[in-house]
């Protein structure tokens, strides 16, 4: 049973209270950048190194929202087929075979739908998340740009498919290479930087059952201490 009354709009203070209780310690930055990304109805782009929450906050936010999510994870090479659609070659195939008319085989019945087409043709509430996008190369990011843009896609044996609701979009980048800038400006914009000491000892104690404030506060200054020394270049 969904603990919270269903808003229609969420402020800062719901999403950081929501999020909590999901087990996202979810700090006034990261609330302010969920909300600018919900009421503009925008694309929430996060930046910062592995490991410091950025895909967790598609994953919360979609139990927020008691939303589907649908998860694209990027990589080098990854193309149209792979993200959009592919037709179903071998039911195509038997389809003929039975001696069915040709121009019948292009139709929904036979469209394999890949994570960009299932989110804009989802009836449910859908958050989408893009992850690692920077592992992708220039060309899948310029096709996003399209689909961003309008919400639709267009296959050429159907015609364009428009967005049946409008999914919430979180794109990840490890910041291994730079964006374009017509991609960053479609976007909100949210960096998350390593967890303070502070922080730290709050995630400690929300995620493990049974610590002590006292044990959280020396593991998260060991945790801050360590990622000091290998800023330093002093462990690897």
């Amino acid at each position: 049973m969904f603990p919270f009354t269903v808003k229609r709009t969420l402020s800062p203070e719901d999403i950081r209270e929501r999020f909590f209780y999901y087990g996202y310690v979810c700090d006034e930055p990261i609330a302010e950048a969920v909300h600018l990304s919900l009421v503009l109805e925008k694309p929430l782009l996060v930046e910062g190194e592995p490991g410091v929450g950025k895909t967790e906050i598609a994953k919360v936010l979609a139990q927020v929202l008691q939303a589907d999510l649908i998860r694209l994870q990027c990589y080098e090479g990854l193309d149209e087929n792979k993200v959009l659609y592919e037709w179903n070659y071998q039911k195509q195939l038997l389809y003929i075979q039975g001696g069915k008319e040709v121009q019948d085989i292009f139709s929904e019945e036979f469209l394999l739908p890949r994570p960009l087409l299932k989110a804009i043709t989802n009836d449910k509430p859908t958050v989408l998340l893009i992850d690692e996008i920077d592992k992708a190369d220039e060309e899948f990011e310029a096709m996003l740009l399209e689909i961003l843009s309008d919400f639709q896609i267009s296959i050429p044996e159907l015609g364009t498919i428009k967005a049946r609701r409008k999914p919430h979009v979180i794109i990840t980048n490890n910041d291994t290479r730079d964006l374009s800038d017509a991609l960053v400006r479609r976007c909100v914009y949210l960096y998350i930087d390593y967890p303070t000491v502070e922080k730290e000892e709050a995630i400690l104690l929300k995620k493990v059952k049974g610590l002590s404030p006292l044990m959280a506060r020396e593991i998260a200054l060991l945790m801050h201490n360590l990622k000091g020394w290998r800023a330093c270049g002093k462990i690897f």
